[in-house]
């Protein structure tokens, strides 16, 4: 080819570019080739559609006859979105609703097509009870609000208690548990509980005592524990355990008397208590001291040391009247308490040993000698006021 395009122009040159056209022309006209051979002839027999309309060959059967779409069956279609004037949101009057505020006035709704709104809380149902929360009783102010008027009251002069129980106050750092009680009182009430079985046979059993304020409510419950045989043999100079209880039931003072003499023939054996609170923790303790007529007590610290003196009458019979015990301070003059028999009556001092004592201290003396105070009261009943056998210990002198 290149050949013959070059013996063209050495020929005619000036015709070069009409023979190149001309040849460009035959070849073109000489395009594709043999349709026969290229492409492959087609598998269904005859060549290729040379009409656009004719490619690709029909299939029959495809598309569907069924010209709608979705196919037949399905459910209608949906109205297009968004929805034509008259639906959602309103055609008329817009949204938000028209002046007036909201909620709407009564009587309806702005637009048509939205349920009423319901009022809150809603309103009483009929033939059901209204609801919300009950009615605040006469003389009850409602929870979180104000007194009503005309003020709140008398003030309550005195909280509830539990059975008669005295409500414990707030408990120092430095105070032992359970004798917070004893803070803000300087006299105490023991009342000793009548045993019937003792009564009508004789037999000695174990103390109880009932511990009180001046207002009566319970502050203490104290039990005895020792053994039938040395209630039986030793009588009031037996050994005993003495346990001091709350308005729970716990152990808050623990004494501990041991098997000692109590008159002036021996006075290296006389009379101890030991106090501990809680127990096993030594606060203090109430020592005999010698004498030979009128009683004497010294209340001493958990280091041994003496703080109060208690001395008793040289006569410490009971008859018709109190039998008092003055709590003297260290000068052995001045009087700063007492521990007072008390008489309870003609019946119970004649058959029963139950006794009625009062002990009173200084408001301020440390909780642990007011407790050390409460355990002389029970040393001095079970030394001259509790029987053995119907016979009471009380007298003359220490003798």
């Amino acid at each position: 080819m290149e050949e013959f395009a070059q013996s063209i122009r050495r020929t005619c040159g000036f015709r070069i570019w009409s023979v190149n056209t001309a040849f460009i022309e035959v070849t073109m006209a000489q395009y594709p080739p043999n349709p026969q051979a290229y492409p492959p002839p087609y598998e269904g027999g005859g060549g290729y559609p040379s009409a656009p309309g004719d490619y690709p060959p029909a299939n029959p059967g495809y598309p569907p006859a069924n010209p709608g779409y979705p196919p037949a069956g399905y459910p209608p279609s949906q109205p297009s979105y968004p929805p034509a004037p008259g639906g959602y949101p309103p055609a008329s009057g817009g949204y938000p609703p028209a002046p007036g505020g909201y909620p709407p006035a009564p009587g309806g709704y702005p637009s048509a097509g939205y349920p009423q709104p319901q009022s809150y809380p809603p309103g009483p149902q009929p033939g059901y009870a209204p609801q919300g929360y009950p009615q605040p009783q006469h003389g009850f102010n409602a929870p979180g609000g104000y007194p009503p008027a005309g003020g709140a009251g008398a003030p309550i002069s005195q909280q509830p208690t539990s059975e008669g129980w005295m409500l414990a106050p707030p408990k120092p750092a430095s105070c032992p548990p359970g004798l917070e009680y004893l803070m803000t009182l300087d006299q105490l009430l023991v009342k000793q509980k009548v045993e019937i079985l003792e009564a009508l046979t004789g037999f000695e059993t174990q103390n109880k005592y009932t511990v009180k304020n001046s207002l009566g409510q319970k502050v203490f419950y104290a039990v005895e524990d020792s053994s039938c045989c040395s209630r039986c043999f030793c009588g009031t100079l037996r050994p005993f355990d003495m346990k001091i209880l709350d308005n729970f039931k716990n152990e808050v003072i623990h004494m501990y008397r041991p098997l000692a003499c109590q008159s002036c023939w021996f006075p290296c054996c006389l009379q101890t208590l030991e106090v501990s609170s809680p127990p096993g923790c030594v606060v203090g303790s109430v020592v005999q001291e010698w004498t030979l007529f009128c009683p004497k007590f010294s209340i001493r610290n958990a280091a041994g040391d003496t703080v109060l003196y208690i001395e008793g009458p040289l006569c410490t019979y009971s008859i018709c009247g109190d039998v008092e015990f003055q709590v003297l301070a260290l000068d052995g003059t001045t009087v700063v308490g007492r521990i007072s028999k008390q008489w309870s009556g003609l019946l119970r001092e004649a058959f029963t040993d139950a006794d009625f004592f009062g002990v009173t201290f200084p408001m301020d003396l440390d909780v642990k000698m007011k407790a050390v105070m409460l355990a002389a009261c029970f040393l001095i009943d079970f030394m001259f006021f509790d029987k053995t056998g119907g016979r009471e210990e009380d007298g003359f002198g220490m003798c």
